[in-house]
């Protein structure tokens, strides 16, 4: 019997680009803008969902403005709290990026799991943090640890990979052969910058890797920033690299889609790229 997974997908803008509004009322409006599509995915069945990157307000890394500091809570906490409450309610696998606050001076940019019982699964902390270009991260997140968790949800393995992570082969490979069969990426990028690397990179990922991957982006400009336009086009791909389906560049969207994970077994039968690895040989890449 076929082992599909419904995946489903949610890009939104930031509905509230008021400076004059505090961090809390903003990232208010912007958790209340995911609830209907939240509740559309359990209508439809979605039995896995991603949400973007922080997705529970703006991307505020083109500032150095401290007052952002006010967006992290602790992880699990109160946002985790609410998804939670959906995830149980349409047994839906949630996974939820925020800003996580550990202790006053170390903040994370995090995805939590929720499995679909409404347990709390464990969280991700993104690896790698990009300081160029407006996008000044390490002014806000420190690096995560050194753990590539995948997590047994009720209905697939799944790993989670954030944003300028895409940009590094190493945590993808590590993914894999830790088990994962789903890999999350939920971004914050605009035009320009990588664009043309958006459909290469994570499509290369899921070749060398033998998994399937769906890829978030938000939308919209952000002010008062307005580094560029957010230009959606979140996707899943197969293990094969081939885009199963693609959002809009410029709407909220929940994209929805049939994973089949039996592919992975007859792609890696026939690409033994796990088999054939050399680490005896990988040396240079762990040398400082």
């Amino acid at each position: 019997m076929p082992r599909n997974v419904i995946s489903g997908l949610i890009q939104c803008h930031n509905p509230l680009n008021d400076e004059s509004k505090s961090v809390k009322e903003i990232q208010q409006a912007a958790l209340e803008h995911h609830i209907p599509f939240i509740e559309e995915a359990g209508k439809k069945g979605v039995q896995i969902l991603c949400l973007q990157e922080i997705f529970n307000g703006p991307y505020f890394c083109p500032s150095q403005d401290s007052r952002w500091y006010d967006a992290a809570e602790p992880i699990p906490g109160p946002t985790c709290d609410v998804i939670a409450e959906y995830a149980k309610k349409y047994e839906m696998v949630i996974i939820v990026p925020l800003y996580e606050y550990v202790q006053p001076g170390v903040y994370y940019n995090t995805a939590a799991v929720i499995d679909a019982d409404g347990t709390y699964l464990g969280k991700y902390r993104k690896k790698q943090i990009p300081h160029t270009s407006g996008f000044w991260e390490k002014f806000f997140f420190k690096p995560g640890d050194s753990e590539y968790p995948v997590f047994q949800t009720r209905y697939a393995k799944i790993g989670i990979y954030i944003c300028y992570d895409r940009h590094f082969p190493e945590g993808a490979r590590i993914l894999g052969l830790n088990g994962a069969e789903i890999v999350y990426n939920p971004s914050a990028t605009v035009a320009g910058l990588s664009q043309h690397l958006w459909k290469i990179e994570q499509p290369a990922h899921a070749i060398a890797n033998g998994y399937f991957m769906g890829c978030i982006n938000r939308v919209g400009t952000e002010a008062p920033w307005n580094i560029g336009k957010f230009y959606g086009t979140s996707y899943h791909v197969n293990p094969r690299g081939e885009f199963i389906d693609i959002a809009s560049e410029d709407n909220d969207e929940l994209l929805i889609s049939t994973l089949d994970l039996d592919m992975i077994d007859d792609v890696r039968k026939v690409w033994q790229f796990y088999r054939d690895r050399r680490p005896e040989t990988y040396g240079k890449l762990t040398e400082i």
